[in-house]
């Protein structure tokens, strides 16, 4: 134990007795959401002169893992949302297997780790956070009740009425899509307005709500750091069911922690890693590891969510 001791020493900083704060790291996971974001909308013939054409190639067959709208000229893959309620509303009321296999794969194996490295309405939401304003955190209270919210809309919107709700031809209605979804509103519907005239010419009611929800999402974004992920977003409601489980997972070692705060601090999804590393709300972006200066958090594969002995070479110290 007397190496934990010594490192627990040397790794405090030697002005006024604090720990020194470290960087948060968080260009390389910029540069991967980036990426993703063109190469799975990367169909250019969209945005010819020509006009708009939405991609129907074979690649549309496949969920990309993240939030990315259908609709988008540039899109190569479905949302997932949208083909789970899709195959919901059908007249034949068939259960999505194919849809919820793969979201729970992918959520046994990473948890949220998408949210925080693959989703394209994530990284907007974290530029938008970028200007330079004063910035607001909900209270603690209404906060924790308002996290719920997602999973409302998950169990309500996605499952429940497209799956319950019929018209008169016996046919439901994608209802996160159609009356919420503000990731298709701007990915799909706002794109295909400005290259479509027709379009423009018909546009209605529905257009305006969802245009309006859009609105109050970039600009609750400038001053809350991802509002749609923590309230709104059912995809990471769902993989958040699997986060205490999931295969890659993050690890608190209490035996290197000096509770000094600054992982907690770090994180702009308001969670404590020190309390609960595996929190649904945690997105995976690994803040709070690169700010740690004891080294005390880190994730890997099938690691315990606290452990309270160091392990030097296999062995515990």
């Amino acid at each position: 134990m007397d190496n934990i001791s010594e490192r627990k020493k040397t790794t405090r900083g030697r002005e006024g007795g604090k720990i020194k704060r470290t960087s948060g790291g968080q260009g390389l996971r910029k540069i991967v959401q980036a990426g993703w974001a063109v190469i799975t909308n990367g169909y250019m013939k969209a945005f010819s002169p020509d006009g708009p054409m939405i991609y129907q190639g074979p690649l549309k067959q496949v969920c990309t893992p993240g939030m990315n709208c259908y609709s988008c000229p540039g899109a190569l893959g479905s949302c997932p949302i949208g083909s789970m309620q899709a195959v919901l509303s059908g007249r034949s009321r068939d259960f999505p297997f194919y849809v919820v296999g793969y979201l729970a794969l992918i959520g046994l194996f990473v948890g949220r780790f998408i949210c925080g490295w693959l989703c394209i309405f994530g990284l907007i939401q974290e530029l938008l956070y970028k200007i330079p304003t004063p910035k607001l955190r909900v209270p603690e209270g209404p906060d924790r009740i308002l996290r719920y919210l997602k999973y409302g809309i998950l169990l309500v919107m996605v499952v429940g009425l497209p799956l319950l709700y019929r018209n008169e031809a016996g046919a439901g209605e994608p209802f996160f899509c159609k009356y919420i979804c503000p990731v298709g509103t701007l990915e799909g519907g706002v794109p295909l307005m400005i290259l479509n005239e027709t379009l423009r010419n018909v546009i209605g009611w529905l257009f305006a709500w969802k245009f309006l929800i859009l609105v109050i999402c970039i600009a609750a974004s400038i001053f809350i750091y991802r509002p749609f992920c923590k309230y709104i977003c059912p995809l990471g409601a769902f993989y958040g069911l699997f986060q205490k489980v999931s295969l890659v997972r993050m690890r608190h070692d209490e035996g290197l922690c000096v509770d000094c705060g600054l992982c907690a601090k770090k994180c702009r999804m308001d969670v404590d890693p020190r309390v609960s590393p595996n929190s649904s709300e945690c997105i995976r972006c690994r803040a709070c590891i690169k700010a740690c200066p004891m080294s005390a958090l880190s994730m890997g594969i099938g690691s315990s969510d606290n452990v309270t002995e160091a392990e030097e070479g296999g062995k515990v110290v």
